[in-house]
Formats: structure tokens, sequence, C-alpha cells
């Protein structure tokens, strides 16, 4: 076990006694958390209250049975209520950091505090890399250009695209999800073709799939400033690049500002087209940046959200502890939390949860203008 040592530049002679911390950002998903089934991302505190190791979030099918009308029998023609669960497994996650008092001496920080605040921001990455990752999860497989292409696991990807083939979109149509070969979907997508990136149209694409041809739809989220309805579409960097030089999304911002002044699901530097409004996810880099499928192409994935995208359940919350090592001369500071999080998925086959999809979220994969 390393013992954190005393960093020079932090000495009295340089600086302080004020320390700064590596800038890491809120964790950006957090306006879009709640607990109603009205968020993208709801969040179950169930096991908190109760010993368990997984929680389940129900699904209620809407009803589309026609009206028994005039005098006709209703009895012996009710209809189903349609019902499907979705299982979430909690895990204990942590990091700490250990200090010796020769180097709280030495520093003129407090190094104890200094770790309290930097484990609060690793605990908020973590909650945000793990949002980010379920997004691109398919069927337990992260979206990443060594899983697309790895042996072994192109048939569980085709299947994942079979069950969610009304709700996986390609740049401009250019494949067809029902085709059933990611590989040649993803191939497909080339840089030099301006209308397979990330645009304005392809954007309402999405919707259109989103509201009309996906089955079951996929619900858009109410906001709760001026009661409209809106998709969140979460963009990678390369691709919310591209789509910040299209004159249709460029011309569309003159009005944005006001519109969204007071909604929370706004932030700077965010873009609203046609009910959609576009967040830059900037882990999607590391984590979603698809190369190497058959052509020179870098390929950037788009998750357009309606409600319940994504499940985060929690059995404790974050809290930090302190420990006394080696006879008091050395100080741990420790950060936990009990949870999990994963992109919520249904059956829709026979069984419960048979043929999964992707319940609140529609794919989409686009060509990028450059590599990286």
């Amino acid at each position: 076990m390393a013992d954190t040592r005393a960093n020079a530049n932090l000495t009295p002679e340089i600086w302080d006694d004020q320390f700064f911390t590596e800038y890491l950002t809120e964790n950006r998903y957090a306006g879009e958390m709640g607990t109603n089934e009205n968020n993208v991302i709801q969040v179950k505190e169930d096991l908190t209250k109760k010993k368990g190791d997984r929680v389940n979030f129900a699904l209620v099918n809407k009803l589309t049975q026609d009206a028994v009308t005039g005098r006709g029998t209703m009895e012996g023609n009710e209809e189903e209520l349609g019902t499907r669960s979705f299982e979430l497994a909690v895990d204990k996650r942590r990091n700490a950091v250990r200090v010796a008092e020769i180097d709280e001496q030495f520093s003129a920080i407090s190094l104890r505090e200094a770790a309290k605040f930097t484990l609060k921001d690793w605990s908020m990455k973590d909650t945000e890399r793990l949002i980010t990752m379920a997004l691109g999860d398919m069927n337990g497989i992260p979206m990443t250009a060594a899983a697309v292409g790895l042996a072994g696991n192109q048939a569980a990807l085709d299947a994942w695209l079979v069950d969610n083939a009304d709700r996986v979109f390609f740049g401009n149509s250019a494949y067809a999800a029902s085709s059933g070969d990611l590989s040649a979907g993803l191939a497909t997508l080339t840089a030099g073709t301006a209308a397979e990136r990330l645009t304005a149209a392809n954007i309402s694409a999405m919707k259109f799939m989103a509201m009309n041809q996906a089955n079951p739809k996929i619900r858009p989220i109410r906001s709760e400033a001026n009661g409209r309805h809106y998709y969140l579409m979460y963009a990678h960097p390369l691709g919310f690049r591209d789509l910040k030089t299209d004159s249709t999304i460029t011309a569309a911002q003159r009005e944005v500002s006001l519109e969204m002044e007071n909604n929370r699901l706004f932030k700077g530097g965010d873009l609203l087209w046609d009910g959609v409004i576009i967040k830059e996810a900037h882990d999607l880099y590391d984590y979603s940046t698809l190369t190497a499928l058959g052509d020179t192409s870098t390929v950037v994935p788009a998750f357009l959200c309606g409600a319940q995208a994504i499940g985060v359940a929690y059995a404790r919350r974050w809290r930090s502890k302190t420990e006394e090592f080696d006879y008091g001369d050395k100080h741990g500071v420790e950060i936990s939390s009990i949870y999990g999080i994963d992109k919520m998925v249904f059956g829709s086959g026979a069984g419960d949860r048979d043929d999964l999809k992707d319940h609140g979220v529609v794919t989409g994969f686009f060509a990028s203008s450059t590599a990286s």
C-alpha cells in the first residue's frame, strides 16, 4: 500500500493554505435523475429500507383494445393487463486514500481534507461513467470497437440488433436494422457522406422512430417548466461537433435560450431541435468510439432517450469513513456506496424476459467527419 506523499509544489514556499483539485464536472446526468416514472434516469432506493441484492422495476403496458360500445357485453371481453419486469443488481463500490502524519506536517494544505473533496469528485465521476456505459450496453456487451469486432460476441450483438430493430437507426437510413447484422450496418457508414453524420434530419428521423415505429413506443418526458414533452439525446463528442456545423441547427438555436431559460433539463451548451434536447456526453469518447469497422470511418453513437431509459438502484448512498493506521501515524479516508446502474430492458417475447428490448432508448449510429 503506497502512502500519499507531500507534493513539493504545495509547500508554503509556493502556495498559500489553499488547495485545488483537478477540475471535474458535477454529475452531468443529475438534472435527468429522479424517483418517478417521468425521469430519463429513474432512481429507486427500495433496498435502503430492507435487505436484498437487486431491485425490480415494473413495466405496465398500455391498453390497446377497442372500447366495448352500446349494448356490447363487457364481461368476458376484458383486456389482459400486460406486465414485464426488469431486475437491477447492486454492488459495493468504493475508493480510499491514506496520508501519513509527516506529510500533513510538510504540506501547506490539509491532505485529509483534500482527500475528501477528491473522493467526492471520484464518486460523482463513477456514477457518470456507469450511466454512460449503460447507454451503450448491448446484451451485456459494452459498446467499444474491441467488443464489436471481438470473436464470440457477434452473435449476441446481432441478436440485440434483431430484438431492437424498431429502435436502432443508422445515419440517413444507410442500413436497415431489420437486416440483423450489426457489423455490416456499421461498415455502411462512411465519413465522406455528410448525410450519414449526426444532423437535424437524422435527429427528426430518430424522434419519428421513437414516437411512431417503436413497439412499444418510447414515452417522452414532460417538462415541469413549461408542460411540454421532450426527448433527450446524449451525443458522442465527435457527433455533437458535426451537428453544430449543420446550418439548420445553427439557425434553430437563435430562439432556444429564451424558451429553455427555466427548464432544468436544458443546460448551457445544449442544443434543441424538434422537441429533442441534445447534450454532449463527453465520456462516450472513451467508451463508445467505434473504429476498424471494415472501412476507414469512425462511427459514433447518439442515444435518444425517453422516460425510464436508465435505472439506478441504491442500497446505500455514498458515505465517507476515516480510519487510523500504524499507531495513529497514518490516516485513511474512504468513500463507498452500494448501488447499481443499467439500461432498462424489458422482454418482448412470450416469457417475461424473452427477447429483451431497450425500453426507453433509440440508439443511433453515425459517421464522423474526423477520426478523432
